[in-house]
């Protein structure tokens, strides 16, 4: 996308090339087609700069409010695995978290249950894999049948699977059978965009009391008016302004809704989105939709365009001078406006001094 995609204009501040007719004329004079014929010195004077007006393959169809979150499956509930009592949160609202990083510790009793089980368990499976040892010798001697050291090895090895089943669940907890705590982990990384927990309040398996909404990318949910619907499609470019250095994040529309709200006149639109630095999820920011633009349309920098009388126009500069041209614009976006005629692409449009140059134009 040549116009699209953000970046710096080539600005250039000498003025239209000076012929011989120029160098003899007053400071400032009108000519036929709208061309201000302006003397060098004056140009540099008033500090007229030019930049190439570029071809554009996309233009803006629409500014909509948007609702910007996660999408639906980029968000998890960090429950509490065990009731108890929270000793200490480790994190807050807004944090960045690494997977398996801890968020709070409670106290359980559930915790020193386990842990006691665990206990037994043990001392359990140790007396049946000794008891199976034992008769498994006096299988081997025939003092017994072989059916009692069968039995005895699917006792030891029930007793196993208990003691390895009860330390999985203790490990799944981050549980510390000696102190009586285990710890809430983030099962994925992400920011913390709630945290409704506090030392001393208590939690049980019924409460998911912090909420982790993966880092990587964002959904826009808009409502798209009646008259564009058909003209936006999925696929087509969506951008954000954002704050801090980036400017703005480019995204992609992923769904257009073919069912018109008859309170609103609208349809759903949702979009993708990067992440971004200054991207807060719950907040309601408005988003470009951008469309294939007609051929022949170019976008200049915003500085470039002007108002007299009725008509908008920017000024080009030619040998001779400068040229008045009347433009129509398909939408203004990230600085720049989308011309549909009026300047080709290449041509050298005033991007500075063009207040100076209307006044020229309106003087004479």
């Amino acid at each position: 996308m040549a116009v699209a995609a953000a970046g710096a204009w080539w600005v250039t501040r000498a003025p239209a090339p000076a012929t011989s007719q120029t160098a003899q004329t007053p400071a400032s004079a009108p000519a036929a087609n709208g061309l201000l014929v302006v003397d060098p010195a004056k140009a540099a004077a008033l500090g007229i700069a030019t930049a190439p007006a570029r071809a554009a393959d996309q233009a803006p169809l629409a500014d909509l409010p948007a609702m910007i979150a996660p999408p639906a499956n980029a968000r998890v509930a960090v429950a509490a695995t065990l009731p108890g009592t929270v000793l200490r949160t480790l994190v807050v609202e807004g944090d960045a978290v690494t997977r398996g990083q801890a968020l709070a510790v409670v106290a359980s009793r559930d915790v020193m249950t386990l842990s006691a089980d665990l206990a037994r368990a043990h001392a359990r499976a140790g007396v049946a894999q000794s008891s199976a040892a034992r008769l498994a010798q006096l299988n081997r001697e025939g003092i017994i049948a072989g059916a009692r050291a069968d039995e005895a090895r699917a006792v030891a090895a029930e007793a196993g699977a208990d003691v390895s089943e009860k330390a999985r669940i203790l490990a799944l907890v981050g549980a510390r059978g000696s102190s009586g705590t285990y710890t809430l982990t983030a099962p994925i990384a992400g920011r913390v965009t709630k945290a409704d927990i506090q030392a001393g309040m208590p939690v049980d398996g019924t409460t998911a009391p912090f909420v982790i909404d993966a880092a990587g990318r964002y959904e826009a949910t808009a409502q798209l008016p009646e008259r564009l619907i058909g003209q936006v499609r999925v696929g087509q470019t969506v951008r954000l302004p954002v704050a801090g250095g980036s400017g703005s994040v480019t995204g992609t529309v992923t769904a257009v809704g073919n069912a018109i709200d008859p309170a609103t006149r609208s349809a759903t639109l949702k979009a993708q989105l990067p992440a971004d630095p200054g991207i807060v999820a719950g907040r309601v920011g408005s988003i470009t939709v951008w469309g294939a633009a007609s051929g022949g349309a170019v976008g200049v920098p915003e500085g470039a365009v002007t108002t007299i009388g009725v008509d908008e126009v920017v000024f080009v500069a030619t040998p001779r001078g400068y040229q008045r041209r009347t433009v129509h614009r398909l939408g203004a976006a990230d600085g720049q406006v989308i011309l549909r005629d009026g300047v080709r692409a290449g041509e050298a449009v005033v991007v500075h001094g063009t207040s100076a140059l209307k006044a020229l134009a309106e003087a004479n």
